[in-house]
């Protein structure tokens, strides 16, 4: 694992030892004696973490300088302290900081934060294009929406204590679960908490990093962020942990204000995080989809109709293509406008919808011209699809947003193919549609709101 390091530390011995220990871990470490140096490494080149040792003031300065300067919450910031002040900590937590570790640190467990972090923020960031959103990520909002913790101890006792505790010092919901209702409780449909609290030994040393594990493998609780329980004299070490998924870690010595801002800064990042995975889904439907109707648009169906010919190639099998247009539709938008054309566009587009078989594809050409392909239909049954998609139109009048309700019809053309394999899938794709048009223009020369199917001359 791969990544660039930002060592603050106002000691050269220790930047040298940490430098050295981080190289040989296969990370790119660089240093800075102090926030000066920092500040302009991070105008060079931002770094994928920071590790900060200052003395107090300093270390709160620059954390804090560094959340208002870099509009990336996935930075993540670790800060060592000299001082082993509760206060201290909450101090840094609340500046920004992800992690307060006191000194001595141990190395390993240093390591395993580090890999957590690098870990964390490359699954987060991670579009399904491949591309990194990590320099898209949203910088720390002033307000965020209220948050949801699942919280899972061995004995209910123990969770309505720390539930009481964090009560004074977090806006979050925090719902109890039961350990043995747990994984079926967060696996239904519409759980999905930001954070889930797991005391680690549950109900056996261990079964907490089971739980995580499970829970981590589900579609509703896989971005979750985890934060475990360290009770006193517990087997399971803070790298096994780290290594095993967890965000946080939470000891017997870990005070509410801390517990509750570590809460708060994961909970903060895990929302950004589905924010981003919300656009990038919302960008790669509109790249297929018609923003008006739903339907699939132009680009996409024209790749579609390609693949349906290979497959009818290897399957052996013939499809149809319906092209349907509105019938006098400029009449439409003249006489009652364009949100009177757009009302009529999305009802047709539903009721063609529901005129199709499963399977079907249907996408919206442009204005008021719509395509469908249908895999495995004959020409007798895409002429029956085509006649009930008119009646379906033709039935109801079509409410607008004046109030009034318009008459509406289709007019449809059709044709079949039966792909060749020693033919380019792209031609004959491009064929079916210009013979489904010729069938079409007939249509409408011929009276309209009718249905007419190509029949080659040969």
């Amino acid at each position: 694992m791969t990544g660039r390091l930002l060592i603050v530390d106002d000691v050269p011995t220790n930047r040298i030892v940490l430098k050295a220990k981080l190289s040989a871990a296969g990370y790119d470490p660089v240093v800075a004696p102090d926030t000066s140096a920092a500040l302009g490494m991070l105008r060079a080149a931002m770094p994928d973490l920071i590790i900060i040792d200052l003395a107090s003031q300093d270390a709160l300065s620059l954390i804090g300088t560094l959340r208002a300067r870099t509009a990336n919450v996935q930075l993540p910031i670790i800060a060592m302290t000299r001082e082993g002040r509760h206060s201290l900590r909450a101090d840094c937590l609340r500046a920004g900081a992800d992690e307060v570790l006191a000194k001595p640190v141990d190395d390993q467990h240093l390591l395993a934060l580090i890999r957590s972090h690098m870990r964390h923020i490359a699954l987060a960031v991670a579009d399904p294009t491949g591309q990194s959103l990590q320099r898209l990520a949203e910088g720390p909002a002033s307000f965020r929406p209220q948050g949801q913790i699942a919280l899972i101890t061995a004995r209910p006792e123990t969770a309505l204590r720390l539930k009481r505790d964090l009560a004074a010092h977090c806006q979050d919901r925090i719902d109890i679960l039961p350990p043995d209702e747990a994984l079926a409780s967060l696996s239904r449909p519409g759980q999905s908490p930001d954070a889930i609290m797991i005391e680690v030994d549950l109900p056996e040393s261990g079964g907490g990093l089971r739980l995580m594990s499970e829970l981590q493998s589900r579609a509703t609780t896989c971005h979750a962020r985890f934060v475990l329980l360290l009770p006193a004299g517990t087997q399971v070490s803070a790298p096994m942990a780290y290594d095993l998924g967890a965000h946080a870690l939470i000891d017997p010595e870990t005070t509410a204000v801390e517990t509750a801002l570590r809460l708060s800064r994961l909970i903060g990042q895990k929302q950004a995080a589905d924010r981003r995975r919300a656009s990038v889904q919302d960008s790669l439907r509109l790249a297929a989809h018609d923003p008006l109707t739903g339907l699939y648009n132009r680009r996409y169906i024209d790749q579609q109709l390609v693949k349906v010919t290979q497959d009818g190639v290897s399957d052996d099998k013939g499809f149809a293509v319906l092209v349907v247009d509105l019938d006098r539709f400029k009449r439409v938008n003249d006489n009652w406008g364009h949100p009177a054309g757009d009302a009529v566009l999305v009802a047709v587009a539903e009721r063609m919808g529901q005129s199709l078989r499963r399977g079907d594809m249907l996408a919206r050409m442009g204005g008021e011209e719509f395509l469908a392909i249908l895999p495995g239909a004959s020409l007798a049954d895409a002429r029956a699809i085509g006649e009930r998609l008119c009646q379906s139109i033709e039935a109801t009048p079509i409410a607008v947003p004046q109030g009034h309700s318009i008459p509406v019809t289709v007019s449809v053309g059709i044709a079949a193919c039966r792909p060749c394999a020693l033919r380019d899938p792209a031609d004959q794709a491009r064929e079916v549609v210009e013979h489904a048009d010729r069938a079409l223009l007939y249509a409408k020369s011929h009276g309209r709101n009718r249905v007419t199917v190509f029949r080659s001359a040969a």
